[in-house]
């Protein structure tokens, strides 16, 4: 019922929808500002355009733009919400290994935010979470939070020499890049927030970024009863370098601590000095996202020595119809190389994007290689096809095959060979309004001979999602 009654909350608002196809239809050509567009990250929406009445209007745009100075529109109040609705069919999740074999639920999430600015200086940002996974056999912490504080920061905008210096502070959302290992967590049904400090300066092509954090953990015993604490903390410094429009480069150094960590071979307090390099850009129909981590520290008496790799290629060919995008990724992780030699070698994903490989989350960037081919088309304007077809081994045998995020599959460790399985995947978004999206992927996993050793099945995923955004 709890579902029904967010699905309800859509009728009323089609209003909207039909508003912008009466504006966006209309002949001639306007000189009057566009309407912000709704953006992953809601905060960074900037409503005061609503201030020129020469902007094409939208049912409920009272609420969006609710102007609190006379003298200054940058000073007003926005309200807002998302509404996420996603049906997941799982065969085999884990592979089978961790409870039912066949799972169909729902996962269902609604936010609401209100966005106070004054004199485009400051900001003031609050946004609640109700998510709900009610049909859902085995709930993990990122499934289910019945009422929560999603964000509550404020954060300063000032000039600065002839740069521009930005502070944020409190519970807030920040990602890296292609969100490979520092990211929102948009694929589960809770996204990630920190209780931080954020200091952003930029200059000409230059940003430098100073931050420390404290990632929240989701628990669901009651309402507004998530934390964070001392016991788990993210912090560092970054430099970016805008080399043109379409190039741009990054390092970055931080610092994970977590007490209380456990891997295959040893648990103990962990502290993992984090090292980055980053590059992205496109040049004529080519585009690339190359980027390289390396991890040092201690865990208990061990030493840890880790690292990683990712890479997007694609090629576009504009020239043709629906402007297929042909695709390769190729990604590893290192794993533990010995048990014995009282080194860790086990790669720590810290907040991966569960995008990024496949929605269904079968394997994580851990002890890992990962190749994959795809193909991308757009045959309608709002409308994205992707077919890919990928193939996963494990960097050493010595360590596991790992579940998203980081959960090592039982009885792997040490046993069997490097393949671990290929799968095939598709997906299609369809952005049909400026508020509402669907989308669907499908994906098949084949186990490998070493998980099909250990008791593991070949899994099959389908989510079909309807999203909206006022």
């Amino acid at each position: 019922m709890m579902s029904l009654a967010r699905l309800l909350v859509l009728v009323p608002l089609t209003s909207a929808v039909a508003a912008f196809a009466q504006t966006d239809g209309a002949e001639g050509v306007s000189n009057a500002p566009e309407r912000p567009s709704i953006r992953f990250n809601r905060w960074q929406e900037d409503w005061s355009v609503l201030a020129d009445p020469d902007v094409p209007r939208e049912a409920f745009d009272e609420f969006k733009y609710i102007p609190l100075s006379s003298d200054d529109p940058k000073t007003y109040l926005s309200l807002g919400l998302n509404l996420r609705e996603r049906i997941e069919t799982n065969d085999a999740a884990s592979f089978g290994l961790a409870g039912n074999r066949n799972d169909t639920y729902l996962l269902s999430r609604l936010e609401t935010f209100a966005d106070l600015r004054i004199a485009n200086q400051l900001q003031f940002f609050t946004m609640l979470e109700s998510a709900f996974a009610p049909d859902k056999n085995r709930q993990t912490p990122v499934d289910q939070d019945r009422l929560a504080l999603e964000m509550a920061f404020v954060a300063l905008v000032e000039p600065l020499g002839d740069g521009l210096l930005k502070i944020r502070l409190g519970r807030q959302q920040f990602a890296f890049d292609t969100q490979r290992f520092v990211s929102v967590r948009d694929g589960p049904n809770l996204r990630q927030s920190y209780d931080a400090a954020w200091v952003d300066y930029e200059l000409g092509a230059w940003r430098g970024i100073a931050f420390y954090s404290q990632p929240v953990q989701n628990r669901d015993l009651g309402s507004f009863d998530d934390y964070s604490s001392s016991h788990l903390t993210y912090g560092g410094v970054r430099l970016e370098r805008r080399f043109s429009d379409s190039a741009n480069a990054s390092l970055y150094y931080s610092q994970y601590q977590q007490d209380g960590a456990s891997y295959t071979t040893v648990a103990g307090n962990e502290t993992r000095n984090i090292y980055d390099g980053h590059l992205d850009g496109h040049a004529g129909p080519w585009d690339w996202d190359v980027e390289a981590m390396l991890q040092e520290g201690q865990i208990a008496q061990e030493h840890i020595r880790a690292w990683a790799f990712g890479s997007l290629f694609g090629y576009t060919l504009d020239n043709q119809p629906w402007s297929p995008r042909l695709g390769l990724q190729v990604d590893t992780a290192s794993g533990d190389e010995n048990p014995h030699d009282h080194e860790l070698n086990t790669f720590n994903p810290l907040f991966p994007n569960g995008y990024y490989v496949t929605l269904a989350g079968y394997t994580g960037y851990v002890n890992l290689i990962h190749v994959k081919p795809s193909v991308t088309l757009h045959p309608m304007h709002g409308v994205k096809l992707l077919f890919a077809a990928g193939a996963q081994w494990r960097q050493t045998t010595a360590d596991a095959v790992y579940n998203q995020p980081n959960v090592p599959v039982p009885n792997t460790s040490g046993h069997g060979g490097r393949y671990t399985g290929a799968y095939g995947q598709t997906r299609i978004e369809w952005a049909f309004t400026p508020h509402y999206a669907f989308s669907a992927e499908v994906v098949h996993f084949g186990v490998g001979p070493s998980l099909s050793a250990a008791g593991a099945h070949d899994s099959n995923y389908l989510g079909v999602q309807l999203s909206y955004g006022w």
